[in-house]
């Protein structure tokens, strides 16, 4: 952990030059998941060429070093005047307003680069409590140094199956709860199947039964990249109660469009390489 908090205080731009260096290895040495990539991209983009299709992989291989190496190890020991000339958050005041009028609100977005960026952006702008669920990573090591990255100006982290059990306190205790809903679920969850990117997907339901049982709404957040080591994070309406009359699955599948349209605009920030349609 010291190692990687070590390095972490060296200017981005010189640990640019080590994600430089992954990024040749992963794109010419041993074609980091290329398989899997190539295929997601075909089936997503059936109208783009081979060509097309390889210069986003290629551009995406650049985004996934900057972000898994450059970017989340400088997270580490970011400080807060660097995080906000970096990361521009827009319409926070939005998702704040309901939770300063006592009750939660639903952020649900997807894996674009850098959501790990989002989630102290989130921490440092809002005025609230802000609440991200997350899967614990099978490495204790990476676990534990991706929770401190994720924490350490601030922001609330809870392991989906302990927030199973804080999940009844949105009532008493107002807050922004954060939900990454397009990651893919185990076989043993309660899963939704639907097309996503012209291929049939699995989804989580968490954000939609939360928010029409405890009737809150729902803001959708989008992250695009301005240049490197530079984005923005906007927060846009998605659903809002009542949900009386809103049909079954009204509120991911709205995501799922929302998101679907997000990706075709900045495809190459996209997790590509994670077998999402794995069904």
């Amino acid at each position: 952990m010291f190692f990687f908090r070590l390095i972490s205080r060296l200017p981005l731009w010189f640990l640019y030059l080590f994600s430089d260096f992954l990024y040749l290895i992963a794109r010419y040495v041993i074609a980091y998941r290329k398989k899997v990539i190539d295929e997601n991209l075909t089936h997503a983009f059936p109208d783009k060429s081979p060509k097309e299709i390889k210069d986003i992989r290629n551009k995406f291989y650049r985004n996934f070093t900057d972000a898994f190496f450059a970017e989340t190890i400088k997270l580490l020991t970011i400080s807060e005047k660097e995080l906000r000339q970096r990361f521009h958050v827009v319409n926070q005041e939005m998702v704040d307003q309901p939770v300063l009028d006592g009750q939660s609100s639903v952020m649900m977005a997807g894996h674009i680069f850098n959501w790990e960026m989002a989630i102290l952006g989130v921490a440092v702008n809002t005025q609230v409590d802000a609440e991200t669920v997350y899967l614990k990573l099978n490495n204790d090591f990476f676990d534990k140094l991706m929770l401190e990255a994720r924490t350490h100006l601030g922001g609330i982290m809870t392991e989906k199956k302990a927030f199973r059990r804080s999940m009844i306190t949105l009532r008493s205790k107002p807050r922004i709860l954060h939900l990454a809903a397009d990651q893919r679920p185990a076989n043993k969850e309660n899963r939704y199947k639907r097309d996503f990117l012209n291929r049939p997907a699995y989804f989580f339901e968490g954000g939609e039964v939360i928010s029409k049982r405890m009737k809150l709404p729902v803001f959708f957040g989008q992250i695009t990249k301005l240049k490197r080591g530079h984005y923005q994070f906007e927060f846009v309406p998605l659903a809002k109660p009542p949900y009386d009359e809103a049909p079954e699955h009204s509120i991911t599948d709205e995501f799922c469009r929302r998101l679907e349209e997000h990706i075709r605009k900045q495809p190459d920030l996209y997790l590509w390489s994670h077998k999402r349609w794995k069904v």
